[in-house]
């Protein structure tokens, strides 16, 4: 991949059910060792493009490439570039371990053996559950289940994390905890995220550029500053003000 090249690039994705849009033309960018934070009302449609950007869900229009490649013509070669972080707890199997839940996972990417023990554990140990490794998923507080998740998402070391309501649920102490590791694994590792999330404050913390969804559309994408320059405002303005001036009443 040359130095120039995007890590995830999107172009015109559309997507429809039955009769109704969710997504309108979405075009999107994102550098390798960057973060796009990906802000907007409930319904917007940012769980669904997520899904769409991480193979899960094929779009009606337009094309995804993951450092250069596309979902169409190597689907799985793509698919095991993107690392998909969801705040839902459903696939995992509770009365397993976590560490127990990170094998089982670490086999359907073909990760086997010393190398999958190895693999493992050293997640474990790098989101700080080494000591919890053991201890069933049913017991994990939310903090921890949402290291798991991450956890899951790097197993095969994807360049790519797609996080979706990352911190939903977390204490402050663990949010804040989340999202340094989340830091280092872009401006540390070089990897490429998106993070689409409710927590307006978060997203200004973690990310490079941001991109408003309304109505299935981005209306605004940039820099934080050149956001609030666009809507008018002082220099200085939080992501708050900029959000309510191109997206009232929410």
């Amino acid at each position: 991949m040359a130095g120039n090249d995007f890590a995830l690039e999107c172009h015109g994705i559309e997507k429809t059910f039955r009769r109704n849009t969710v997504l309108r033309g979405i075009h999107l960018r994102v550098w390798p060792g960057s973060t796009l934070g990906l802000v907007g009302p409930n319904g917007a449609g940012k769980t669904t493009l997520l899904k769409i950007l991480a193979g899960l869900m094929p779009p009606s229009k337009g094309t995804v490439h993951i450092r250069g490649e596309g979902f169409q013509t190597a689907p799985r070669r793509v698919q095991r570039l993107v690392g998909f972080v969801s705040s839902e707890e459903r696939s995992f199997y509770w009365r397993l371990s976590g560490r127990e839940n990170l094998k089982f996972f670490a086999a359907l990417h073909g990760i086997h053996g010393r190398r999958r023990s190895q693999r493992v554990d050293g997640l474990l140990e790098e989101l700080g559950l080494g000591a919890q490794a053991g201890v069933r998923f049913q017991e994990y507080s939310s903090g921890m289940k949402q290291a798991l998740c991450l956890a899951r998402a790097l197993l095969h070391d994807p360049p790519v994390l797609l996080l979706d309501e990352p911190t939903r649920s977390l204490s402050p102490d663990a949010a804040r905890r989340f999202r340094r590791v989340l830091r280092g694994k872009a401006r540390e590792e070089g990897r490429a995220l998106l993070v689409a999330s409710h927590d307006l404050r978060a997203v200004e913390e973690l990310a490079d550029e941001i991109a408003l969804i309304d109505g299935g559309a981005i209306i605004a994408a940039g820099t934080l500053a050149a956001l609030g320059q666009q809507a008018g405002l002082a220099p200085g303005a939080g992501l708050d003000a900029v959000f309510e001036q191109f997206i009232p009443g929410t």
